[in-house]
């Protein structure tokens, strides 16, 4: 069975791949970048909004930019004009193998293994300065790549990424172990090593936010790592891969590969050399993934889909429900593993509510160039998201749930990848639209009469990342609070993530946790070493 890293249930399905060949100008219309092909392994872009930069195009292996072992590259499509902005070397297996290997020497060597916690911070560091010193490029490359608003991309995403390296570098020094009391006869104490070489794959939707929650606590901790890059949107890691050499990391601690998932991704899953795997992605594609680690035992961390419920209780402030609901389905095109897509509101506020949150969705939710300073929303990430998620309301349609909001596409200029935010009601929890992940602009409202039965339909899925309530009863909070089965619960916000909190799911929503002091755990082991001291 063949295996594709396609985030969040995306089918497989890409668009065109032509080749892009040195030595050819190309000029777009004025919504999409121009490149000047330099080489195989770098493009000179200037984006839509002026920005020019070069971008690296090879496989980011022992610090140097190298070309795929085969003739393979991935087109990467701008979701905003449909067109190519340029092509990217694709991983063979043998790629991997090369890539495993430089991380497995670097494991090994001195020049890493030998550092002190003090000094492996003092690179994140550095690294966090240059991400932060280079953040509208980063940014531009983003929403070039993703579509995402270019605000969004500068002001959130770079920013996390800052963030999450300079806070898991100030834990590199003070990860540490235990003297145990076991009385007088033997000193007993605990150290915390490295796991070794991490293979780490990241989707699409946030590619910077989630390889800085991958790369952080790996490095904090000592690992090497091979991180694989969403084959729809690689462009950004592979720049960041610049600033890696740039601030100081020995070759080889940390490398950055592009491939399709069936051969990249299966191949880093298998590989003997490999000690670890952190995936970010659908459930079934996690499925998969313990299926093939579990042929070396790897230690494995899982973040995968969700389907949120949001709980509306009729003491709620209305007003503040419908602005966190806004935010929690509609941000990032509706493309979050957490966005709460299912919104339950009791029955006595349920019509109040549903007027304030399409005027807040009508108010908030402008559609448009992802690099217009008012643009909300931009396009999905791919034409095949973008056709998933109309497959998806075309669904509902046919089920009898009503459109109050939405429902269609929303080409600009008659371009991209866009669909109208919607909002769906008259919903029964059986159908598809309620029950399964969209991972787009799409929620579905739902009526409930009592808090057993608002919690009966927030625990009624298998999926178990995120939820949120809104409700001035503080004791009814907590109560409800512990009983939604989620990883996560937000009482009166949505979404409201923070670095330095624990990040995961339960049930079919992942295994371990990210972010926070929690997300060192999966980075190390502990051994225990035991002193005879009698004679």
């Amino acid at each position: 069975m063949s295996l594709v890293f396609l985030p969040r249930g995306l089918a497989s399905v890409f668009l065109s791949r032509r080749p892009v060949h040195a030595g050819i100008h190309r000029c777009f219309s004025s919504t999409s970048p121009h490149q000047h092909i330099r080489s195989t392994m770098e493009v000179e872009l200037t984006a839509p909004n002026g920005r020019k930069w070069t971008q690296p195009l090879g496989l980011f292996i022992n610090n140097e930019f190298v070309e795929s072992s085969g003739a393979q590259k991935i087109t990467s499509i701008n979701p905003t004009t449909e067109e190519e902005i340029c092509a990217v070397h694709a991983a063979t297996a043998d790629d991997v193998d090369r890539a495993v290997s430089a991380a497995r020497k670097a494991f090994k060597d001195p020049s890493w293994k030998s550092l002190s916690g003090t000094e492996r911070g003092a690179l994140m560091l550095k690294l966090a300065d240059l991400v932060s010193q280079n953040a509208e490029t980063l940014a531009t490359i983003e929403t070039l790549d993703n579509g995402k608003p270019y605000t969004v991309a500068l002001t959130e995403n770079v920013p996390e990424v800052v963030n999450v390296l300079k806070y898991y570098a100030g834990y590199a020094d003070k990860n540490f172990g235990q003297v145990i009391d076991v009385g007088p006869s033997k000193l007993a104490y605990t150290i915390k090593e490295p796991l070794g070489v991490c293979g780490q794959i990241i989707p699409w939707n946030y590619p910077l936010d989630m390889a800085a929650w991958k790369l952080g606590p790996a490095l904090c901790c000592g690992n090497t790592i091979v991180l694989k890059l969403a084959e729809q949107t690689p462009l950004s890691m592979l720049y960041v891969a610049k600033l890696i050499k740039e601030a100081g990391f020995p070759p080889g601690v940390v490398n950055v590969i592009n491939g399709y998932g069936r051969e990249a991704g299966a191949a880093l899953v298998q590989h003997p050399g490999v000690d670890k795997i952190a995936f970010t992605g659908s459930t079934a594609t996690g499925k998969e993934i313990m299926k093939m680690a579990s042929g070396t035992m790897k230690n494995i961390t899982l973040e995968t889909g969700g389907k949120s419920p949001l709980i509306v209780f009729d003491d709620a402030d209305l007003d503040l429900a419908a602005t966190w609901s806004h935010i929690g389905i509609m941000s990032n095109q509706g493309q979050i593993c957490t966005a709460t897509s299912r919104i339950l509101v009791q029955e006595g506020i349920y019509d109040a509510f549903v007027e304030k949150f399409k005027a807040k969705v009508k108010e908030l939710s402008v559609v448009g160039d992802p690099f217009e300073e008012s643009t909300f929303q931009g396009p999905q990430v791919t034409k095949a998201q973008y056709e998933r998620v109309l497959g998806f309301i075309d669904s509902g349609k046919e089920e009898g749930a009503t459109i109050a909001l939405g429902g269609e596409p929303a080409p600009q200029n008659g371009k991209g990848f866009y669909i109208a935010p919607t909002i769906f009601t008259n919903v029964k929890p059986s159908m598809k639209i309620f029950r399964e992940e969209i991972f787009g602009p799409c929620v579905a409202l739902v009526s409930f009469k009592t808090e057993e039965d608002a919690l009966q339909l927030a625990n009624d899925t298998t999926y178990g990342l995120g939820a949120a309530l809104f409700t001035k009863d503080l004791v009814r909070a907590h109560r409800v609070a512990r009983e939604i089965e989620a990883g996560m619960v937000w009482v009166n916000s949505s979404n409201d993530s923070d670095f330095r909190i624990p990040f995961g799911g339960v049930k079919q929503s992942g295994i371990g946790r990210e972010l926070g002091e929690a997300g060192l755990q999966a980075y190390c082991n502990i051994k225990a070493v035991h002193v005879n001291m009698t004679a």
